[in-house]
C-alpha cells in the first residue's frame, strides 16, 4: 500500500489515515482542550457541591433546619433544569467560546453572594430563607449548561468512538475536585472563621466562587470555538478532524425534532435519572454521614469525603480506556452501577463501622463516575448538530431532576427515622434498578462496536482498525 504525506500527516493510498498519526492529531487536540475545560470543571463543581460542607456550620448560623438545607440544595436544579434546554442550543448558534465564559462569570457571581445571603435577605426586605432560595435558583440558572455544553463541544472535535477516554480526563474533575474541595472547604471553614468579622462557611464561598469568574474571562481569551478556528492545528489537520465529523454527521440524524422523539434518549434519561439520584444524594450528605459516625472535625470530615473519590478518579480513567479498547459500552453502563448500588447499601448495613462503610462508598462512588465516561458519549453516537445539543440537554435536564431527588429523599429519611441509613437504602435501590434499565434497553441505544486488531500494511504504515456495528 502507497502511503502519501499531506501536510503533517500520512494518509495511505486509499485515503485512510494511518492510526498513529491520526491518534497523534487527537492527543494534540485533547491537550489543547482538556486542561482549561477541567480547571473550569473543578471550580464548577466546588461551587455546586461546598452547599453540603458549608451546611456543617451555616444552619447553626442562619437558624436553618434540614428541611430549609434540603429544599435550598435541590432549587438549584430547578434552575438548571428549566435552562438547560436553551443553554446547549444557544451554545450552539452562538459558539462554545462566548456562552461557557458567560456561564462561568455569572456563576461565580451568584456564588459568592451566597456568602452574603443575610444582609442581602435584610436589604430587600425578605426572610434570610428566601433570599438562600433564590440564590440557590439563581447559580441552577447561571450554571445551566455547562457540563452538557462542554460534552456538545468536545463532539465537535472528536468522533463518538473516541470520546470516552477524552470524556474521562474532563469528568476526572469531579473526583478530583472533591478531592481538592472537601479538605479545602474543611480547612477554610475552621481555620478563616472570623477573619474580617466573615463565618468560615461565607469565606469559603467567596474563596471558591471567585475563581469561575476569572476562569471565564480565561476561556473567553483562549478556547477556540470549533476545529476551523484552531491556529495550533495545520491545514491537513484540520481537515482530517472535519472529514470524521463530517462523516459521523452524515450517519445521524440533526433534526432538533429527532432528539425528541428518539426513544433511546429517553432510556438514557431513565439511566442518567435514577443513578445519578444516588449520586447526588451522597455528595450532599456525605458530609453528614461521616460527621455522624463520629468524626467532629470540619476538617477531618474533609479529609474522609475525599478519599472515595481518590479511589474513583483511577478507577474511572482504567474503566473508560476499557471500554474504547473493548468496544463495549452496554455492561460498561450497567454492572459500574449495578455494583454501586450494592455498594451503596451495603455502606448503610455496616453504618456507624466508619472503616467498613467507607469501603463499600468507596465502591459506589467508583462506579459512578466511572459510567459518566461511557454515558454521556452515547448520543452524540446517534445523533449531530442541533439534535444533538438538544439531546444531550434532555438527557442531562431530566437527570438533573436527581439533585432534587437525592436531598429530598435523604431528608425525609433522616426526618422520619432519625438516621441516615434508610435514605441510604433507597438510593442504593434506584441505582440498581438503574443498571436494570440499561441492561434491558436496545443494543442500538449504546452502539456497541467489535474492533478489528491494527494490521500493518506491508510498507510498514499502520491501517486503520476496522470498526463495525454490533
Amino acid at each position: 500500500m502507497e502511503t502519501r504525506e499531506t501536510g503533517n500527516v500520512n494518509v495511505s493510498s486509499n485515503g485512510t489515515l494511518a492510526s498513529h498519526e491520526e491518534d497523534r492529531i487527537y492527543r494534540k487536540i485533547l491537550w489543547r482542550l482538556i486542561p482549561l475545560l477541567f480547571v473550569c470543571y473543578i471550580v464548577a463543581y466546588l461551587d455546586r457541591i461546598n452547599i453540603g460542607v458549608a451546611k456543617l456550620r451555616m444552619l447553626g448560623d442562619l437558624q436553618f433546619n434540614n428541611s430549609i438545607y434540603a429544599f435550598g440544595a435541590s432549587v438549584f436544579f430547578w434552575g438548571y433544569i428549566i435552562f438547560e434546554l436553551p443553554s446547549n442550543i444557544l451554545l450552539d448558534r452562538i459558539g462554545a467560546r462566548i456562552w461557557i465564559a458567560r456561564i462561568m462569570i455569572s456563576w461565580g457571581i451568584v456564588s459568592t453572594a451566597i456568602a452574603f445571603v443575610e444582609p442581602l435577605a435584610h436589604a430587600v426586605g425578605i426572610a434570610p430563607s428566601t433570599m438562600f432560595y433564590l440564590l440557590r435558583f439563581l447559580l441552577g440558572a447561571c450554571e445551566a449548561g455547562f457540563a452538557p455544553g462542554v460534552v456538545l463541544y468536545l463532539s465537535y472535535w472528536f468522533p463518538s468512538r473516541r470520546q470516552s477516554q477524552v470524556l474521562a480526563a474532563f469528568f476526572l474533575a469531579l473526583p478530583i475536585g472533591t478531592m481538592i474541595g472537601a479538605p479545602l472547604s474543611g480547612w477554610i471553614l475552621e481555620a478563616m472563621n472570623g477573619a474580617l468579622n466573615l463565618r468560615g462557611w461565607q469565606w469559603m464561598f467567596v474563596v471558591e466562587g471567585l475563581p469561575a469568574v476569572m476562569m471565564g474571562f480565561v476561556v473567553f481569551f483562549c478556547m477556540q470555538d470549533r476545529p476551523h478556528n484552531a491556529r495550533w492545528l495545520s491545514e491537513s489537520e484540520k481537515a482530517l478532524v472535519e472529514h470524521n465529523l463530517t462523516q459521523r454527521q452524515a450517519e445521524t440524524k440533526h433534526q432538533f425534532s429527532a432528539a425528541l422523539t428518539d426513544i433511546r434518549i429517553w432510556l438514557l434519561c431513565g439511566i442518567y435519572l435514577t443513578y445519578a439520584t444516588g449520586f447526588y444524594g451522597l455528595a450532599f450528605w456525605l458530609p453528614t454521614i461521616i460527621q455522624s459516625a463520629g468524626v467532629k472535625s470540619s476538617f477531618d470530615v474533609g479529609m474522609l469525603t475525599a478519599i472515595p473519590y481518590a479511589i474513583a478518579a483511577v478507577y474511572m480513567c482504567y474503566h473508560a480506556h476499557h471500554s474504547r479498547k473493548t468496544g463495549e459500552r452496554r455492561l460498561h453502563v450497567a454492572l459500574p452501577v449495578l455494583i454501586g448500588g450494592i455498594g451503596l447499601i451495603l455502606s448503610a448495613v455496616w453504618f456507624p463501622n466508619l472503616v467498613i462503610s467507607l469501603f463499600f462508598m468507596t465502591i459506589a462512588v467508583s462506579g459512578l463516575m466511572a459510567v459518566m465516561t461511557v454515558i454521556w458519549s452515547l448520543p452524540a453516537g446517534f445523533l449531530s448538530g442541533t439534535a444533538a445539543a438538544a439531546g444531550i440537554a434532555i438527557v442531562s435536564s431530566v437527570g438533573s431532576l436527581s439533585g432534587i431527588l437525592g436531598s429530598f429523599v435523604s431528608s425525609i429519611a433522616f426526618e422520619v427515622t432519625g438516621t441516615m441509613k434508610s435514605g441510604t437504602y433507597v438510593l442504593g435501590a434506584l441505582m440498581v434498578l438503574s443498571g436494570l434499565i440499561a441492561l434491558l434497553a436496545p443494543r442500538s441505544t449504546f452502539g456497541d462496536r467489535k474492533i478489528a486488531p491494527q494490521a500493518e500494511a506491508p510498507d510498514g504504515a499502520l491501517a486503520v482498525g476496522k470498526i463495525s456495528r454490533d
